[in-house]
């Protein structure tokens, strides 16, 4: 087991990551005074609740909480406020007061969509993170909640820390292999942001980690959120820095968008996406020879590094502006500098961001 902390204050949070710890929960649980007087509702989805469903619920009957599950469709469409109101009916007539803590558990929808009812609902309860997926390491970290728009994704959604965030890697035991690569995606972008030698570490056990063995993936997971944490406890709400973490996000949330989150995982998109922001960065001068090592880095995990589906430029340019971090109508990317170092850049070109367009569809 290792443990590691995301520095906030009092709202500082413990990650643990191990196996064999959900027998442990109620403990954990305790630690941050959340106790059997306190009613649980756990939200999973429909992939998740035949195989871990039981195994949450089993020891926090036992130490005495009283819990409910409830169940959304696995998939991102259930980031939605058609499902977070009946969510909050849920917990509206479970009893559900503001002593109450929501657990999401599964993945990056379940974690976006639980910590944002627990956002809201009451004006704000307790929650915790169980991430089940690889992909999750990230998005279980750092506060971040939310539900998607037909207009662009994550466009509601509050910052709401959790409590804890309890990794117990014996889910990815479980999870099917396209999902695996698709995490990988988020574990690499942390290694391009901010770590060369985590980047060549990836590089060297690729094998071993798609073969899932538990100690590398243990470390692989320990030093991405190593790196999530540090710049979290910088820069909570992104006013700057953790702007950073968003690297292949503008392009690959408009990809998500433009195909009704439907042609690509998450992971995916955020793979191509850091591929085009890679030539980006050449193209405006940020960086010299990064888009043909995050290609072969990318595709060692079986994820797309081309843009090939039929996608109008229009579209996509109309989308990128619709981005989080854009501002005034200027396009605002994250482009990297060299392998583990990245920065914000405001006002890139649209003529330029069309070329890069261009290349990560033909290359």
């Amino acid at each position: 087991m290792r443990t590691l902390e995301v520095a906030l204050g009092d709202r500082s949070y413990p990650i643990v990551v191990g196996s064999g710890l959900y027998a442990d929960l109620p403990r954990w649980l305790q630690l941050r005074h959340i106790t059997p007087a306190h009613s649980l509702l756990v939200v999973t989805d429909s992939s998740v609740a035949p195989h871990y469903g039981k195994r949450v619920l089993t020891p926090l009957e036992s130490a005495g909480y009283r819990v409910q599950m409830s169940v959304v469709p696995a998939g991102e469409a259930s980031k939605s406020l058609d499902q977070l109101s009946r969510l909050v009916e849920e917990a509206i007539r479970f009893g559900m007061d503001r002593d109450s803590a929501v657990l999401a558990l599964g993945g990056g929808v379940v974690g976006d969509l639980a910590g944002f009812l627990a956002a809201v609902y009451m004006r704000g309860i307790r929650f915790v993170q169980l991430p089940t997926t690889l992909l999750a390491h990230d998005s279980s970290v750092g506060g971040k909640t939310g539900v998607n728009h037909p207009l662009g994704k994550n466009m509601i959604g509050a910052f709401h820390q959790p409590e804890l965030v309890l990794f117990d890697v014996d889910t990815l035991a479980t999870l099917p292999e396209r999902e695996l690569a698709s995490g990988f995606a988020e574990v690499i972008k942390h290694a391009l942001i901010a770590d060369a030698d985590f980047a060549m570490w990836l590089e060297q056990h690729h094998e071993a980690l798609l073969r899932r063995d538990p100690t590398l993936l243990t470390e692989a997971i320990v030093r991405g959120c190593a790196i999530k944490a540090q710049v979290v406890a910088r820069d909570e709400r992104e006013s700057g820095l953790r702007a950073i973490l968003n690297y292949g996000h503008t392009i690959g949330h408009a990809l998500e968008a433009a195909t009704g989150y439907r042609r690509w995982t998450h992971g995916e998109a955020v793979a191509i996406g850091m591929v085009g922001e890679a030539i980006l960065g050449e193209l405006v001068g940020t960086a010299r020879d990064v888009s043909g090592f995050t290609r072969r880095l990318l595709a060692l995990y079986g994820l797309p590094v081309t843009l090939d589906e039929p996608l109008s430029d229009e579209e996509l340019l109309t989308l990128m502006r619709r981005d989080k971090k854009a501002r005034q109508g200027e396009y605002v990317f994250v482009l990297p500098k060299g392998i583990g170092t990245v920065e914000v850049k405001k006002g890139v070109e649209e003529r330029v961001i069309r070329e890069a367009l261009r290349r990560l569809k033909e290359e």
